[in-house]
């Protein structure tokens, strides 16, 4: 991901999030997601395609990361 796009980008943080310690997403044109570590946003971000996203949401949802 260049730096150029990565800049444009719109990303949100959880309002659950209180401690800093959290992941930011912005979502993509195609339906996808990228997830970058809010406290070092010089790392690089993860990417994720539409597939990906929509099959990791509904992991979500579904409970699958739940401990």
């Amino acid at each position: 991901m260049t730096t150029a796009y990565h800049s444009t980008l719109l990303f949100r943080t959880s309002s659950r999030c209180s401690k800093g310690g959290c992941v930011e997403v912005a979502p993509l044109p195609d339906g996808g997601a990228v997830v970058r570590d809010s406290k070092d946003r010089t790392r690089d971000p993860l990417m994720f395609d539409s597939h990906e996203w929509a099959d990791f949401v509904f992991g979500v949802k579904n409970g699958e990361f739940d401990f």
